[in-house]
């Protein structure tokens, strides 16, 4: 292989996906002959086909090609009758892996033997792409120069860079058909009013056709709850992808409720002990008086009120992960006894001078700086040390704006049904706001915003507007545009003067931002936001 797996699959998927992000259709066709061109290159092969199967699904035909300077491409519209075998097999699913050519050909593969001794092939790997259970695409590659070998994990990342190829000529399919639909309302002025209802109801669909289609990408990757196509998600995902199968400690980095619950399951699902327990401990939520008890259990007369002997979080999650969430609000001593597990495996129970031992990974996350906690002396370097063997920087809301889109309609679907709404559209106006809002509370905020636009739309459309408190619009009918910070400032304001500037505490700032009091804090001061003197 040209490049190392590895290293090369992240940049390579990360590239390609951000490429497609916003293509305008009549550069799709060249930009999946560049893809392409840079399969060949990471695998070191010589030529490469993408091919689209039929809508009954019975047959495909290829619609691109490319091959190295020198070679000629291998580009026909009629595949079941120039390869018949081929095409049987591969119209069933099947994956085909030729490391040796012709030898590897069946006796009754007539055409195909002689094709491949006409083109000087040696190897050849072909993957179907699925998407929801149907054949949608067929990627393949071939090897002239050298015999190659076809892994398992050559195979899989055949496979995600197929369905990143298959979004964009999906994408150029339904485009095309849109563009057809506003030529032909074009054409016919006197029936203007009902094709434009056609046309919104045409885009409505194909909207949802795409969000689905990007739901089942994700699926099929393995990443199934966790919505976003944006080149900064897609590189988390990679990460995760990459560390979730070893048993090395995982650090998630980032903002408080950008979803590192949801990443740290991500991680779990993936790895070799999925099957034994997930265990989350939220070191922020318990007393530090309880926290030793809950990470470690106890035996009956512990301490007052310990009528019983109970496990704790470690003894529960034995064989499997545990999740310490908000890491960094852990206490100094409490520090000093996670290290000890983390070095040697071992623990006492309170109470117990009896040694146990178990087999767990851990998962941390903090939306602390704890490299200015371990410079104030607040967090200990080798604890630090030892749970950030593998850092993931995971990206606030603000940096991933164009999966906000996706991120309303999830929320939209995973909600309506419980809340009796039924949402058809989101008007434009709604989607620029969503998508122009700072957002400090990032997917959580989010989630909380489009639950109570929910709650308050009555008809098919959802409004948010005044959820945003957008402001003022301009005479071309856009929202009017504001600084981030100004944004934030007046929201997180306005929020506090509800609350009469309580932060911490149910029902109080804090929470209705979706945010730690200590982040909350930290947002305050940095935007300059200080209780007026008449309210203090």
């Amino acid at each position: 292989m040209a490049t190392d797996e590895s290293s090369g699959l992240e940049p390579l998927l990360t590239e390609l996906s951000t490429r497609f992000t916003g293509l305008p259709v009549d550069q799709i066709d060249d930009e999946i002959e560049r893809g392409l061109r840079l399969l060949v290159e990471f695998l070191g092969t010589d030529r490469s086909t993408l091919s689209e199967f039929s809508p009954d699904g019975k047959g495909f035909a290829h619609v691109a090609a490319w091959a190295r300077p020198g070679l000629a491409v291998y580009l026909t519209e009629d595949v079941q009758t120039e390869l018949p075998w081929y095409h049987a097999q591969v119209a069933r699913g099947e994956t085909l892996r030729f490391e040796r050519f012709p030898d590897d050909l069946p006796a009754e593969a007539v055409l195909e033997q002689e094709m491949v001794r006409r083109n000087g092939l040696k190897s050849s790997l072909t993957v179907p792409i699925a998407v929801g259970g149907r054949h949608v695409c067929v990627l393949a590659t071939g090897a002239i120069r050298e015999f190659r070998t076809w892994p398992d994990q050559v195979v899989d990342r055949m496979r995600l860079i197929g369905q990143i190829l298959a979004s964009g000529l999906h994408r150029k399919r339904v485009e095309t058909e849109l563009r057809a639909a506003v030529t032909a309302v074009e054409g016919a002025r006197n029936e203007l009013e009902l094709r434009l209802d056609e046309i919104r109801q045409l885009k409505d669909r194909l909207e949802s056709e795409n969000v689905y289609l990007r739901t089942e990408i994700r699926r099929e990757s393995g990443f199934d709850t966790i919505v976003g196509q944006s080149p900064a998600i897609l590189g988390v995902l990679a990460r995760i992808a990459q560390v979730a199968p070893t048993d090395s400690s995982v650090l998630l980095l980032g903002e408080t409720g950008t979803g590192k619950e949801l990443l740290a399951r991500a991680i779990h699902d993936r790895s070799s002990r999925r099957s034994a327990p997930l265990v989350t401990v939220n070191c922020a939520a318990l007393p530090p008086s309880l926290i030793e008890s809950e990470l470690f259990g106890h035996e009956r007369g512990a301490f007052t009120g310990a009528t019983g002997t109970r496990a704790g979080r470690f003894e529960l999650a034995d064989r499997g992960t545990v999740f310490l969430d908000e890491i960094g609000e852990l206490s100094a001593d409490l520090q000093v006894k996670l290290l000890r597990f983390l070095q040697h495996g071992e623990f006492e129970r309170v109470g117990s001078a009896h040694i146990r031992r178990v087999d767990v990974r851990i998962v941390a996350a903090t939306n602390r700086d704890l490299a200015q906690a371990m410079a104030d002396g607040a967090f200990r370097k080798d604890l630090y040390f030892r749970l950030s063997v593998f850092p993931i920087q995971v990206p606030p809301l603000r940096d991933r704006r164009e999966d906000i889109p996706l991120l309303v309609w999830a929320y939209i679907s995973r909600r309506q049904a419980k809340l009796r709404r039924r949402i058809e559209r989101v008007p434009k106006r709604a989607m620029d706001a969503l998508i122009a809002y700072a957002w400090p509370g990032n997917v959580r905020e989010l989630e909380n915003v489009i639950e109570r636009a929910l709650i308050l739309s009555t008809g098919s459309a959802l409004h948010v507007e005044e959820l945003l408190n957008v402001g003022a619009h301009s005479p071309a009918g856009q929202p009017a545009l504001e600084r981030l910070d100004d944004v934030q400032r007046a929201h997180i304001r306005r929020v506090l003067e509800a609350c009469g500037w309580k932060i911490d505490g149910t029902g109080h700032a804090a929470e209705k931002l979706g945010l730690n009091p200590s982040t909350l804090r930290s947002w305050m001061e940095r935007l300059g936001i200080t209780r007026p003197a008449r309210d203090a």
